[in-house]
């Protein structure tokens, strides 16, 4: 046991694999419109509880289930012909000191919103149905998240993070949110917001399959497809030309097309959800941005938890927040961090079961650092509170 706070150190030794595999799902993909809109409502219900009472009432909306809908789609345009279904659920306070909230409403209202602002050609008033069944919160849950002292962690449970980001891990990252850019969708509009990229590196040789719903009313015909495709893989050259230097990038695009049929992926909105491909939360990309099954990862579902007791989410982004400050403060001497935060319910956030700290040296030796490191993840967790603001204000992702 090291300091205060537990916080253990320990030399991490780990080969490099031959093998590596990395996914993001993307701005419109079913899974990823699920943490996104149970994610605003929670920031919703943050500010309309704090405009109201002055502090953040307990909640957690991580509860989202997307139903796909049915469209009939062909070059040159589609149309739904069945209604994409949202079902939201999890637990929330709705009255609160004699001040009621219209907690329904905020969250239908929030869901459709979102909807409108990150997914262009739906017709979010005429093509998607909403149902809410959030509920009451537990009240164990509720008496933990409103004591006076020190916010109480509301689970055991716990948070990993790393850093810093591999090649294949920053290359998949920046390609889907290039492809998925305003400016890329300026010049290429056909491009849709479900987009999917995975990819996987053999020793040096990194090959990137990136799935992408075009959308039908830019596509004349099987001509103006490929010309949409090979434009976007122009887009695409842009961002993995610079992690190229001792790898080899390939890029390829909506492999399942079938030219000769034709047989290609088009659609009336630009989402998979349109037509057979369902969602819900926590299935997508960790609070980093990306799935990657070969580094430490929480199964956690941070979307939606309430941002002021809930480990899932407070850990699992102080994890990857600590391990970023590590690896850039000593660049010079750690290769590699993994961060592992373990929770007590009941316990104050600020104090974790452990924090324990990985560490990849160039010497293989942790005497040049300990100290140091040790004082660097004492204070995030002593300012730990701090991320609470960062998820009210929209300035800390967590997919």
């Amino acid at each position: 046991m090291e300091g205060a706070k537990n916080i253990d150190i320990e030399v991490l030794n780990r080969a490099k694999s031959q093998v590596e595999i990395v996914e993001r799902k993307g701005l419109g993909h079913p899974d990823s419109l699920c943490d996104g809109i149970v994610e605003e409502i929670s920031v919703r219900l943050s500010e309309e509880y704090l405009k109201e009472t002055g502090m953040i009432l307990h909640h957690n909306v991580d509860k989202m289930l997307i139903a796909a809908g049915e469209a009939e789609v062909d070059f040159g345009g589609g149309k739904i012909t069945k209604p994409i279904f949202l079902d939201l659920a999890g637990r929330a306070i709705a009255k609160y000191g004699g001040k009621e909230f219209d907690v329904h409403g905020i969250a239908e209202a929030t869901a459709r919103d979102y909807l409108k602002k990150n997914c262009r050609y739906l017709d979010v008033d005429n093509d998607v149905k909403v149902m809410c069944n959030i509920g009451r919160g537990s009240a164990d849950l509720v008496d933990g998240f409103s004591r006076k002292n020190k916010k109480s962690s509301n689970d055991t449970s716990f948070g990993t993070g790393f850093a810093p980001f591999t090649v294949l891990e920053q290359t998949v990252l920046e390609l889907e949110n290039h492809l998925n850019s305003t400016d890329v969708k300026t010049r290429i509009p056909s491009i849709g917001e479900d987009i999917k990229v995975m990819g996987m590196r053999q020793e040096n040789d990194i090959k990137v399959t990136v799935a992408i719903a075009y959308v039908a009313k830019h596509i004349a015909g099987l001509e103006a497809y490929k010309e949409a495709k090979a434009r976007t893989l122009e887009e695409a050259r842009k961002v993995v030309e610079k992690f190229e230097g001792d790898h080899k990038i390939e890029v390829l695009i909506n492999t399942l097309d079938d030219y000769d049929k034709p047989s290609v992926y088009i659609t009336a909105t630009g989402l998979s959800a349109e037509n057979g491909d369902d969602g819900s939360v926590g299935r997508g990309n960790r609070v980093n941005g990306l799935i990657t099954p070969m580094r430490p990862m929480s199964l956690e579902a941070a979307a939606g938890k309430n941002p002021v007791t809930h480990v899932g989410k407070i850990y699992n982004t102080a994890a990857f927040r600590i391990a970023r400050d590590v690896a850039e403060t000593y660049s010079g001497d750690v290769r590699d961090c993994e961060v592992y935060l373990l929770s007590q319910i009941g316990k104050p956030i600020s104090e974790p079961k452990v924090a324990s700290i990985k560490l990849e040296t160039i010497d293989g030796k942790l005497d040049g650092v300990r100290d140091g490191v040790r004082d660097l993840v004492d204070k995030h967790l002593e300012n730990i509170s701090e991320i609470t603001d960062l998820f009210v204000q929209r300035k800390e992702k967590v997919f």
